[in-house]
């Protein structure tokens, strides 16, 4: 997991104005309330739409692209496995459009929460390790449209899947059944100072898109008992983990106990991966996991693509993070590709075949 990137409301995306080529995608928005929050959460549903219509392009900002779907398109008739979508540390479920868009057009209901406290320009460190409720809010998206009327009849609740990047996969391994130990997680920050710890480290928050002091945060001090927690929903049936964080702290007897496929995906070749993400491991403890990696990628290639001024947008912004930077030679189109393709096999072999 590495520091969230955090960007002012300049960034922050809906739909944009400007319309993309005909798609037969659509989209909602929609509030949920979830338990574990002050205020109602906002969920972005894709799902195919029973007509090929104009659409705009969500996720679209200035710094990134977004990918094609009709607002408020009526949904197929049909029965459709639903994916939860879990975003990582600083960013959007828009800015998952990319993917999300895919699985739509693959078959799915994919449901992705903004979670507050880890979403642009709304984070802070002493949010991101609460990951209860990070889990809570995708259980909540579960309750939310498997009794809605306009949803659950579209829905097979037998085939429930998640997907999570970075933070976001921290927050599928629980809600697969992981538990994370506290003490090895603040072990591995004493001796570690990239990633989520150098964000726990930095002593900065952000709160309407703009910084302020933070205390350090002392993993110590952090609620032990909840965060050790099983934050496990029966009703998810498998999961796709992509550079998921926490990677160091799981409990081994915890991963050999997750009885539903997880399909484990590091982004680079082995060697250059980082401790923080590396899943290896974590996938010869799983009974039902699978790994593979995608060569000459690395951690950021999971974000949406960059607009050609994206590189200015973020210096004049002051942003850190190396968001917009190309570090290897493929392209971070290329590298999407592969990733829609692997990730959509993986759900179709994993929830109960190809539909």
């Amino acid at each position: 997991m590495f520091p969230p990137f955090i960007l002012s409301t300049l960034f922050i995306a809906g739909v944009s104005l400007a319309s993309a080529q005909a798609a037969d995608v659509g989209v909602r928005t929609i509030s949920v309330s979830a338990p574990e929050r002050s205020r109602a959460i906002e969920v972005t549903v894709w799902y195919p739409a029973s007509a090929v219509g104009p659409s705009s392009l969500v996720g679209d900002n200035q710094l990134f692209k977004g990918a094609p779907a009709v607002r408020d398109a009526a949904l197929a008739e049909g029965r459709f496995p639903l994916v939860l979508l879990s975003h990582g540390s600083g960013s959007r479920a828009d800015a998952m459009s990319w993917l999300a868009t895919a699985l739509a057009e693959a078959g799915f209901v994919v449901a992705g929460p903004n979670h507050p406290g880890t979403t642009s320009g709304d984070s802070t460190p002493e949010e991101t390790v609460k990951l209860w409720q990070r889990t809570a809010d995708l259980s909540a998206v579960i309750d939310r449209l498997s009794s809605d009327p306009q949803w659950r009849d579209a829905l097979d609740p037998a085939r429930i899947g998640v997907v999570g990047f970075s933070l976001g996969g921290a927050a599928a391994m629980e809600i697969s059944g992981a538990r994370a130990n506290l003490d090895a997680y603040a072990r591995y920050c004493d001796g570690y100072d990239q990633g989520d710890c150098a964000w726990f480290a930095r002593g900065v928050g952000y709160v309407d898109g703009k910084p302020i002091k933070v205390e350090k945060l002392d993993l110590r001090k952090v609620d032990k008992a909840r965060f050790e927690q099983s934050n496990r929903d029966p009703r998810v049936r498998a999961a796709v983990l992509v550079d998921t964080g926490l990677a160091q702290a799981y409990e081994a007897d915890s991963l050999k106990a997750i009885d539903i496929p997880l399909s484990f995906i590091n982004l680079g070749s082995p060697g250059t991966i980082p401790k923080s993400v590396i899943s290896d491991g974590l996938a010869t403890l799983v009974p039902q996991a699978s790994y593979a990696t995608v060569a000459d990628s690395w951690h950021y290639s999971f974000l949406p693509e960059c607009k050609p001024e994206g590189l200015e947008l973020l210096k004049a912004e002051g942003e850190v993070d190396p968001i917009c930077d190309e570090t290897t030679s493929r392209s971070r189109a290329d590298i999407h590709e592969e990733l829609k393709g692997v990730i959509v096999a993986a759900l179709q072999k994993n929830l109960k075949g190809s539909f």
